[in-house]
């Protein structure tokens, strides 16, 4: 009887090391460049690449655009502007995670990995936990909820060879 108890929490400890233990690598996974993102320009048809919006100012794009931008969209615009630029490498790749993400998909580290947030809230709170990872947004939401699944996942195996 002692014997079987030590096997179950062994493969318990096993099967909770081997969830954990999942990451998917990014590896191959090119990073974008901003000269190789095109965007359309207004309803002109035109398009330009990431890195040479960045550049525009406000006349230049309200001449490409077909638009005309008042006092505080040009405030906007130039802070926009600047904030894209900063998430433009020096070699030319995007780093911002959310611009990626919108552009490219998962061609940036999308942050997916292990979760412990996530994980303590469904081990150790079950559905409940699960809950609370859907009710909090923020950029590491996606991560967080699938981890909370699998530490729900996680608890009720170890409850099921606990009560075998």
């Amino acid at each position: 009887m002692h014997m079987k108890k030590v096997t179950t929490l062994l493969l318990a400890a096993l099967l909770l090391n081997v969830c954990i233990a999942v990451n998917p690598s990014a590896e191959g996974i090119r990073p974008l460049k901003a000269t190789e993102i095109m965007l359309p320009i207004g309803s002109t048809g035109n398009s330009i690449s990431l890195a040479d919006f960045s550049q525009l100012k406000p006349a230049e794009y309200e001449k490409l655009a077909n638009v005309k931008l008042n006092f505080f969209d040009r405030i906007a615009y130039k802070r926009a502007m600047k904030k894209l630029r900063n998430s433009i490498s020096a070699d030319g790749t995007v780093t911002n995670h959310k611009i990626s993400k919108v552009l490219g998909g998962a061609a940036l580290d999308s942050g997916d990995g292990f979760h412990i947030g996530g994980a303590a809230l469904g081990f150790l709170l079950g559905l409940i936990g699960v809950l609370i990872a859907y009710l909090i947004n923020d950029d590491k939401k996606s991560s967080r909820v699938k981890w909370a699944w699998i530490g729900l996942g996680a608890a009720v195996v170890l409850a099921l060879l606990f009560l075998i």
